[in-house]
């Protein structure tokens, strides 16, 4: 399997466990000239910009560790520009980091980490 198949299969594991959990997918891969944020959601009135990482192996480091300062602000500019495109300045906004390591063809384990980190 090629990494974007292992981030793509991460990325729909993320988005159905948020939709088990409650929350509303509103967006996917969305785009901006900042980046990309994986998944924006609903939980209730809060938007969550949630940012999926897989890591097939531990050698590079747990998924939650590729998540570092440097991506969290671009994150929040990204969030900015998403808020900004769909008139929602103003709103809640929570940062969500999601990792996920596959251990079985169809397995994995999932760790959601709620306000991984602030604005």
């Amino acid at each position: 399997m090629t990494r974007a198949e292992t981030a793509r299969r991460g990325e729909d594991a993320a988005a159905a466990y948020l939709e088990r959990i409650g929350c509303t997918v509103v967006d996917r891969n969305w785009r901006c000239s900042s980046g990309e944020v994986d998944i924006v959601a609903l939980d209730g009135s809060t938007l969550i910009i949630v940012e999926v990482k897989t890591r097939r192996t531990p050698s590079a480091g747990t998924p939650e560790e590729a998540v570092s300062p440097t991506k969290q602000r671009r994150l929040v500019k990204i969030a900015r520009h998403y808020l900004a495109h769909a008139g929602l300045e103003g709103a809640d906004v929570r940062f969500d980091v999601i990792a996920i390591r596959p251990i079985a063809e169809h397995r994995a384990l999932l760790r959601h980490h709620r306000a991984a980190f602030t604005a």
